[in-house]
């Protein structure tokens, strides 16, 4: 059997020749992209990416012909600095290009600038991580449809008809053609009758009849509802999530953090945004950075503000319960919530932190992720931290939530496997 691929590149581009080059360029592409990923918001994680690499580094060896060089006999005349069997070295390349404007340092070129698709940006930036893939084939259906007013229609069903404003219009419409009144009409009847009873002033009579003909023949033209007064409720349907989330992202921010550690913590903060964005059609993102104090903030000052002060973790486990109640009931929300701490804390605060972790947040929570982050090239040596010891003997009693040592990107995903594991053959949510 020949199978015939004639499915065309997309855009019109060679397919295989930019896979070819990627896999060529994946060193400095990957490089490009770990700096690019650093610098971009955590809801923006997911788009493509233009990448602009060296043009030396795209270089390939090729054979040519030299204009000078191998093995030569020379005759020079009047030699003063070379007998026979020394070798004579090449002249020094010339700085700069032809001309009297050349630079310095030779002849440059501009950086190769193309664009990653968002599919190739998140297979690059996964790849350290060995995520596995995550499609949506197994995902149950994350919205609804549900029906809410669109304003009024001519057509409809008898049940959606719009009583008040159908009535409006024909008041309106009675108005505007001057449709006698029922009072008016029986008026000129009585007007009539006494007068026939009486038998005085037969022109008198004569013309009331004739206007109360007149009054009639109007008002059968003019039918106290008409076809064109009638409006029904018109209702449309529109997408009503069955499940939405809010991720909550916890970060000490003391002294003690390092740029690494925060840099760890912010891509699993992207790789959870990721994974919840993929699940849920709606996902809410709430910062919380804390020393002894706690505040919620927007991402910029989340990652990159500057906090001096001790480091009491209780504080912003009570300001994310607060904003749970305020703004997130868990009938309505999955709450995901996500802690990156170096591990200190102050001993006092231990049973505080305890006491609002398993009476107020986890119970809150679909799951609590604890990432204790660390220098790279540092070994804990056995020392666990006091917020570690902590979070320990509350994950013994059986809580719903995950601890993971960090210290490097590729130990962020068993985090993302034991928070994400599959309990009978369905995604734990």
């Amino acid at each position: 059997m020949n199978i015939i691929d004639r499915r065309l590149n997309p855009k019109g581009k060679s397919l295989a020749n930019r896979q070819r080059f990627l896999r060529r360029a994946r060193e400095q592409i990957r490089k490009a992209v770990r700096e690019a990923s650093s610098g971009r918001s955590i809801t923006d994680i997911d788009g493509g990416e233009g990448i602009s690499i060296p043009m030396d580094d795209l270089r390939e060896p090729s054979f040519r012909r030299a204009a000078e060089g191998g093995t030569r006999d020379y005759v020079v005349p009047g030699n003063k600095d070379f007998v026979s069997g020394d070798t004579i070295a090449k002249p020094p390349k010339q700085n700069g290009a032809a001309g009297g404007q050349g630079s310095p340092d030779g002849g440059g070129e501009d950086g190769f600038h193309f664009v990653l698709s968002r599919d190739e940006f998140l297979d690059l930036f996964l790849e350290d991580l060995e995520l596995p893939d995550m499609d949506k084939k197994n995902l149950r259906q994350s919205e609804s449809m549900t029906f809410s007013r669109a304003g009024l229609s001519v057509t409809g069903s008898p049940s959606n008809l719009n009583l008040v404003r159908t009535m409006r219009n024909s008041l309106s419409r009675r108005i505007a053609l001057k449709r006698p009144r029922p009072a008016e009409i029986a008026a000129l009847q009585a007007a009539i009758a006494a007068l026939e009873e009486s038998g005085d002033n037969p022109e008198m009579l004569s013309q009331l009849r004739v206007e109360l003909e007149t009054q009639l023949t109007k008002a059968r033209r003019v039918p106290y509802i008409d076809p064109v007064d009638v409006r029904y409720n018109r209702f449309q349907a529109v997408p009503k999530p069955i499940s939405q989330a809010v991720m909550f992202c916890l970060m000490d921010v003391s002294g003690s953090m390092t740029e690494h550690m925060k840099d760890l913590a912010k891509r699993f903060y992207m790789l959870l945004y990721l994974f919840l964005t993929r699940r849920y059609t709606h996902v809410d993102i709430v910062f919380i950075r804390h020393t002894h104090q706690a505040k919620e903030v927007d991402e910029q000052t989340f990652f990159y503000s500057t906090e001096t002060g001790g480091t009491v973790v209780s504080t912003a486990l009570a300001e994310m319960a607060k904003i749970v109640k305020a703004r997130y009931s868990p009938a309505d929300w999955n709450i995901y919530a996500a802690q990156a701490s170096d591990g200190d804390n102050t001993s006092s605060d231990n049973p505080a932190t305890v006491a609002l972790l398993t009476r107020s947040i986890l119970p809150a929570c679909q799951y609590f992720a604890y990432i204790e982050v660390g220098a790279e090239y540092k070994d804990w040596l056995g020392r666990e931290t006091d917020l570690w010891r902590t979070y320990k003997d509350v994950l013994a009693a059986g809580a719903n939530m995950a601890m993971r040592k960090v210290r490097n990107r590729a130990q962020i995903f068993p985090v993302f496997r034991e928070l994400f594991a599959k309990e009978g053959g369905h995604a734990q949510t």
